[in-house]
C-alpha cells in the first residue's frame, strides 16, 4: 500500500497551525502579570469554637506597617512567601497562607490562636492561654473567657489550663455557667460558678468531665430545689460523692 507523503505532509502542517493558533490565542489573552497591579486583597480569618482576637483590619494594619500591603502593587512585586512570613510574626497568629492570580487579586488566609483562658496570677502575670498550652501575649481587646486566678505558674498553665479550658469552652453549660477558677497552692481546683453564691471545690485537675457531670445532676436534682444559695461550699474532690457546707448566712436569715 503506498503512503500519500502529500496528504500526510498537510494534514501535519493543518495539525501544526492548530496547535499554535490555540497556544497564541492562550498566550495572548492571559494577563501579563509585569503590567497588571493588585485590584483587590481578600482576608479570610477562620473562626473556632470560641471568638479570636484578630480582625481583616488588624491584618492591613500589620501589613501596611511593614510596607508590604499588596493592593496597587505591580502584581510582579507581591510576594506571597513574604506576606505569608510577616505574619507569622505575629503571635496571635497561627498558621498563614497567601496567593494571587493572574486577574490581580491577592488571597490570604489565616488561622489564628484561640484562647481557652485568661490568666490573672498572684504572681502579676497577665496572660492567655490557647487551645494547644501555648502562652499568649495580654491584649486590648475583651474577653469573656473564664479567669483563672491563684497560684498559677506557666508550667502549670500550659500543661494543665489547655485540658480543663478546653472541655469548659466546649460544653455549652459550662462555658455559660463558669466564671472564674482559681488555683490553690498544692495545684487543686476551686470553681466559681455564675449562679449560686458558693465556691465548688474539684479537687486535683483530674477526671474534670465526671466531677462537672455529678455537679450538673447536683444542680438538676438538688440545687435547683433547695436553693441556689443554700451551701456555701461544694466539694466534688472525692468519687462517687459531693460534700457540701451549709451557707450561714443563710441559717443566720
Amino acid at each position: 500500500m503506498s503512503v500519500n507523503w502529500k496528504k500526510s505532509f498537510i494534514i501535519l502542517i493543518d495539525i501544526a497551525l492548530t496547535v499554535y493558533l490555540v497556544f497564541a490565542i492562550t498566550a495572548f489573552n492571559r494577563p501579563d502579570e509585569l503590567s497588571n497591579v493588585c485590584s483587590e486583597v481578600k482576608i479570610d480569618i477562620k473562626e473556632g469554637v470560641v471568638k479570636g482576637f484578630l480582625n481583616p483590619n488588624d491584618i492591613k494594619s500589620q501589613l501596611q506597617h511593614a510596607r508590604i500591603y499588596p493592593l496597587g502593587d505591580p502584581m510582579s512585586q507581591v510576594s506571597g512567601r513574604k506576606i505569608e512570613e510577616t505574619l507569622l510574626q505575629n503571635p496571635l497568629v497561627e498558621s498563614a497562607q497567601c496567593y494571587k492570580t493572574q486577574t490581580g487579586r491577592v488571597f490570604i488566609t489565616l488561622s489564628q490562636r484561640l484562647p481557652v483562658v485568661r490568666v490573672k496570677a498572684d504572681n502579676g502575670e497577665d496572660y492567655y492561654v490557647d487551645t494547644h498550652g501555648n502562652v499568649m501575649p495580654n491584649t486590648q481587646y475583651a474577653s469573656d473567657l473564664v479567669v483563672v486566678t491563684g497560684h498559677v505558674s506557666r508550667k502549670y498553665a500550659k500543661s494543665v489550663l489547655p485540658r480543663v479550658g478546653n472541655y469548659l469552652i466546649q460544653n455549652k453549660m459550662w462555658r455559660a455557667e463558669t466564671e472564674q477558677l482559681n488555683v490553690l497552692a498544692d495545684g487543686s481546683i476551686e470553681l466559681i460558678p455564675r449562679v449560686g453564691d458558693h465556691i465548688v471545690f474539684l479537687g486535683q485537675p483530674t477526671n474534670i468531665e465526671k466531677k462537672l457531670s455529678r455537679l450538673e445532676k447536683f444542680y438538676k436534682y438538688g440545687l435547683s430545689k433547695a436553693g441556689w444559695n443554700k451551701y456555701s461550699y461544694i466539694s466534688l474532690e472525692f468519687d462517687n460523692q459531693i460534700i457540701c457546707k451549709k451557707n450561714k448566712k443563710i441559717n443566720q436569715i
